[in-house]
């Protein structure tokens, strides 16, 4: 399994940066290889993918997300992954987000960017086109504040 740890800090305050996080239909504006995201019900999150020319879709289920600190997911079928993004305040204005992702490399090419940690400079990438997006932003685009614990709507 691949794993992937990268953080970002970006000058926003801790419920901006969070909020705009939950906003997953969002990301292809700032993740390479998302080409689009739909959030099925609040705990499942439909991905469409574009990557070094294989193209897949995949669900992801959400297993913990808890306002303002972290959120918790895993996919439901191939690829396998699991992952983390934790959010924390460095300041009343600025916050620290990581990423920590575990993933199955399936194709030669996969393999072959995991052992290269290409996985971790697109991540590193990704989350800096993230604080380009929120920092130019005088709002997010909009939150869900609500929690979820083991796959399930609290």
């Amino acid at each position: 399994m691949a794993t992937v740890h990268e953080s970002v800090r970006v000058n926003v305050p801790l419920a901006q940066a969070y909020n705009q996080w939950t906003q997953f239909e969002e990301f292809p504006r700032f993740m390479s290889g998302i080409e689009s995201v739909r959030q099925v019900d609040e705990a499942l999150v439909h991905f469409t993918t574009g990557i070094a020319g294989v193209r897949r879709e995949f669900d992801a289920r959400i297993t913990t997300q808890v306002p303002d600190e972290r959120i918790a997911w895993e996919s439901v079928d191939a690829p396998r992954s699991k992952g983390e993004v934790t959010f924390r305040a460095s300041s009343a204005t600025e916050t620290e987000i990581t990423v920590d992702l575990d993933w199955q490399p399936e194709t030669p090419a996969e393999r072959l960017g995991a052992g290269t940690r290409l996985d971790d400079r697109l991540v590193k990438r990704d989350l800096q086109k993230f604080k380009e997006f929120i920092e130019h932003r005088e709002t997010e685009t909009g939150g869900w504040r609500g929690s979820i614990t083991e796959g399930h709507v609290d």
